[in-house]
């Protein structure tokens, strides 16, 4: 049978529960993923100083072709989207500023040095979101940045974050489309604290400082970033969750989860829902930690899912941000792209597939004898059907026909640098 064929029995099977699959691959087509550009050279950037990857962050393997400048990191990521259906977005750290080859501390970055990447953007059709860097720099080297004890290294770091999100605003307006600039930090303490509390207090004033500067909420969003633990900093971040959930709430700013940075037994997923009953919009980095926050390529399991379906179920697809977060260098890196952001849009469609509005009317009802059975058969719907049509129809390879693409690519293009 053809796809086509094929996609046709699965509206049928699927429009017994109500559940109109042309309607849902129109709606697809309208979610933007915000790629992440540091898959594509290890998280390294392009500084003419480059600096030592640090802050907790691991890259492991030493597979050929990385980018080595901006240049490349843009052809890949234009392969990496041809092959991936849908408009997106890419997200862009501070380190992949151009310089012309000067160098130009994180505290004195400008709209200027990312032109070229407004510009492809432009030409591209695509968003751009944004990050402060605060790792990978003598300023961090003993871990902390804006909870520093040093009031210049604090004001250094402070000054590039103030200078981050007029980047994100100047994003926003080129481009029509407001960027999320998001705040990371990498500090904390390897062993247990003796004092908790001044560390955090230091952070709070140093997002006081950076907040009080305004931008255009029209061009950009302000986020923060919360981490349980980290490489260094097993026994206390500075930034914790109860910390940035309570400082975006008491501040109008979003909260951003990276689905890496909890406990073992935590889900983001049991945590959205109750985001979104107190906060207007937030934000995701979706990562998948094996036993910690490892950022493996996203794959499809049941807590991407699981995140996926708290987000269509709950009618949230333009309140969620959705950004990847990983970096596996022991593969192909435009292939873990391709992955990894083909399997976030796999599990949207996968979500919006299920009829959730009787599965909720069975919970209200009691009937959980139902309830579960349903939620079992639905994983064996021919939503596979659907996505090759949906590919199909957006002009992207079916299946696994997009490793060709790879292949090619990397005999050709990667293996060359």
């Amino acid at each position: 049978m053809t796809i086509k064929e094929n996609f046709e029995l699965a509206k049928q099977t699927y429009a017994k529960w109500g559940v109109d699959v042309e309607e849902v691959v129109e709606k697809l087509k309208s979610v933007p993923i915000s790629i992440h550009c540091w898959q594509g050279d290890d998280v390294a950037g392009f500084e003419v100083n480059q600096n030592e990857l640090s802050g907790g962050i691991d890259v492991t393997g030493n597979y050929p072709g990385k980018a080595t400048n901006a240049e490349e990191l843009r052809s890949d990521l234009e392969k990496a989207l041809s092959l991936i259906p849908g408009k997106h977005r890419i997200n862009l750290h501070a380190i992949y500023a151009e310089t012309n080859g000067e160098v130009v501390e994180r505290d004195q970055l400008e709209p200027k040095h990312f032109e070229n990447w407004v510009k492809w953007a432009k030409e591209n059709g695509l968003g751009l979101d944004y990050n402060p860097t605060l790792f990978s720099h003598p300023k961090a080297d003993d871990g902390l940045t804006l909870s520093h004890p040093n009031e210049e290294i604090r004001e250094f770091w402070i000054n590039h974050c103030i200078g981050s999100r007029k980047i994100g605003e100047y994003f926003g307006r080129e481009l029509g489309t407001p960027a999320l600039t998001n705040i990371w930090i990498p500090d904390g303490y390897k062993d247990i604290p003796s004092d908790r509390l001044t560390p955090r207090k230091r952070l709070k004033e140093s997002l006081d400082k950076i907040f009080a500067v305004e931008t255009d909420e029209k061009y950009n969003l302000d986020a923060v970033e919360s981490k349980i633990f980290g490489i260094g900093s097993e026994s206390y971040v500075v930034g914790s969750h109860e910390f940035y959930l309570n400082y975006a709430m008491k501040n109008d700013k979003l909260c951003l989860l990276d689905t890496g940075h909890y406990h073992p037994t935590e889900t983001v997923s049991n945590k959205i829902s109750s985001m979104l009953l107190f906060s207007e919009k937030l934000a995701l980095h979706v990562s998948r930690p094996v036993r910690w926050d490892s950022d493996h390529v996203v794959i499809l399991d049941d807590e991407l899912k699981e995140i996926a379906l708290e987000i269509v179920r709950n009618d949230a697809l333009d309140r969620v941000i959705i950004g990847l977060d990983f970096f596996d260098a022991s593969i192909n890196r435009v292939a873990a792209w391709t992955i990894g952001t083909r399997n976030m849009i796999k599990a949207l469609l996968y979500a919006m597939l299920v009829p959730n509005e009787y599965l909720k009317q069975l919970q209200e009802e009691g009937n959980f004898t139902e309830r579960l059975a349903l939620m079992e058969e639905f994983k064996t719907y021919p939503f596979g059907a659907v996505w090759d049509y949906y590919c199909e129809k957006m002009g992207v390879p079916v299946r696994e026909a997009w490793l060709e693409e790879i292949r090619s690519y990397e005999a050709e293009v990667l293996s060359k640098r």
